[in-house]
């Protein structure tokens, strides 16, 4: 039985998104409309304006998208019956309410003082808030919706279309924060990438062979879009004020007491901005203040200043995890000295920042490390894609996709800002005590 639908969206970047009973009841929930108020890219629009989008489009997007992968998957035999492209629609829909303001930024929050993560709290709101009624309602089981949204279904190629390399969200977010933020890197031929999904015979998501240069297309795009937009120095420096500034006062504001989801929903970008910025009826020292007035000065675009800067491109994990064990050992010493210098220059500048910040001076030590390659749904590094050809099947790795492999791994970054004031002072004790490195 076909999917009954009740209306549709317009969205500049799909066209026209249909939707169900079901699909609409979560959206029209206030759970849901929250995420309107929850940029995709929290500061990016400081330097591109444009990139003033939501999580609220980018899952809707998603669940479009999801549709779509469980039609081609359907046709081809894979699913049962439609009843599955709805749950992959509702798990699209779903995967990021959990998360908070600023989405990641706050994150590092939550990691810092709490055990939970936007994967947790989505699984919190499906399973005890008002989407979990209207789930059940309709028919649809919470706990399997909530297993999909989060990577933790038995079937593998399903958690696989949700998140991962081949997922929607990563086919609906490149092409969207690229519209957005007026660059052209995420353009991608997702339809091509979709109609060729295949699953293995061990339950895997795959493509087939002729798709193979739009996959990898696609990967060279998000690699371009960290390096141009996510990881911007502009954008992050946005992105460090904010970040400290909730870190230095969550304690008086309460910003990751979860007790209650309550609290959680009444939490979004301006509401938060808004606090950090007239923290009243409260007796702060003299650190506090400085940050209420870091967070005054992200909302005035008055940015901190980049003094130094280092990237590399690392085959490891930190912490020695390889994610492809197959390279010479020439290539491994390469990586290991690598590694070396990027720790070095890691200690070498906490040890400077600690210094000044113990003495009240501004200067933050930003340290970003990315997958080139998307992880997959439980978070292990992927070193291969599964093609499919007629009736064979084999998995390819990225080593035999020159373009993949030159790029795969893990982004790293060292970045330091200060007040334009410091400017000057900073670059020459950094520049001193870095010179050997």
């Amino acid at each position: 039985m076909s999917l009954q639908y009740i209306g549709e969206i317009t969205d500049p970047i799909h066209k026209i998104i249909k939707y169900t009973l079901v699909e609409r009841e979560i959206i029209d929930t206030s759970i849901f409309q929250r995420l309107r108020r929850i940029r995709q890219l929290a500061g990016a629009h400081l330097v591109y304006p444009g990139a003033l989008h939501s999580r609220f489009e980018h899952s809707i997007g998603s669940m479009f998208l999801a549709g779509l992968a469980g039609q081609t998957l359907l046709e081809k035999g894979y699913l049962a019956d439609s009843d599955v492209i709805q749950l992959l629609r509702l798990s699209a829909l779903l995967h990021d309410i959990g998360h908070g303001p600023f989405s990641h930024l706050f994150e590092e929050i939550l990691k810092e003082t709490t055990s939970f993560s936007h994967e947790k709290l989505g699984e919190r709101i499906i399973l005890e808030t008002a989407i979990a009624d209207i789930l059940t309602s309709n028919g649809y089981d919470p706990k399997m919706i909530s297993s999909l949204s989060f990577g933790k279904h038995k079937t593998i190629f399903l958690n696989e279309i949700i998140s991962g390399g081949l997922s929607v969200d990563l086919m609906d977010y490149l092409p969207r924060d690229s519209y957005f933020s007026g660059t052209e890197y995420g353009k991608i031929d997702y339809h091509r990438i979709i109609n060729s999904l295949e699953v293995t015979s061990s339950s895997k998501l795959g493509i087939n062979k002729s798709a193979l240069y739009s996959y990898e297309s696609m990967l060279i795009s998000r690699y371009q879009m960290f390096k141009s937009v996510y990881f911007h120095k502009t954008v992050r420096s946005g992105e460090v004020m904010l970040l400290n500034a909730m870190k230095y006062l969550n304690k008086s504001l309460n910003l990751t007491d979860l007790a209650s989801l309550d609290h959680f929903f009444s939490l979004h970008d301006e509401n938060v901005l808004e606090l950090l910025c007239n923290v009243n009826n409260l007796v702060l020292n003299p650190q506090e203040n400085a940050y209420v007035n870091l967070a005054r000065a992200y909302r005035n675009r008055d940015l901190l200043k980049c003094i130094y800067e280092y990237f590399s491109l690392s085959k490891q994990r930190r912490g020695g995890i390889r994610v492809n064990q197959k390279d010479n050992s020439d290539r491994e010493y390469q990586e290991t000295d690598l590694e070396q210098i990027f720790e070095k220059r890691v200690t070498k500048l906490k040890s400077i920042v600690e210094k000044y910040h113990k003495v009240g001076e501004q200067v933050f030590l930003d340290i970003s490390r990315a997958p080139s390659i998307p992880l997959a749904p439980k978070k292990e590094e992927v070193s291969s894609i599964m093609v499919v050809d007629r009736k064979d099947e084999y998995e390819k790795s990225f080593v035999q996709i020159p373009l993949i492999h030159v790029i795969s791994g893990y982004l790293d970054m060292i970045r330091v800002y200060t007040q334009k004031e410091n400017r000057k002072f900073f670059e020459q004790i950094i520049n001193e005590q870095i010179r050997d490195f």
